[in-house]
């Protein structure tokens, strides 16, 4: 069964509490979405090492759960 909104948003959260998240589904089916995340935890950290934080909180649902997420991290 595929991710919702909220339930991206939550599993980011968990991970990243100050996180400020959007998430967009892009296609209309719960497959596809565009998401961004702003939080100060990104300061000083490469872009890949950003995303790989985000993808973490995600585990084995990556792929799965969650077919395919664009996500662009930013800090305050």
């Amino acid at each position: 069964m595929p991710m919702t909104a909220s339930e991206i948003e939550r599993t980011i959260l968990a991970a990243i509490p100050d996180a400020q998240i959007t998430v967009e589904d892009l296609a209309g089916d719960g497959d596809h979405y565009a998401c961004t995340v702003v939080s100060e935890v990104f300061r000083g950290r490469t872009r890949v090492a950003q995303h790989k934080l985000v993808y973490e909180a995600f585990g084995t649902r990556m792929g799965t759960e969650l077919h395919a997420m664009a996500l662009k991290t930013l800090t305050p």
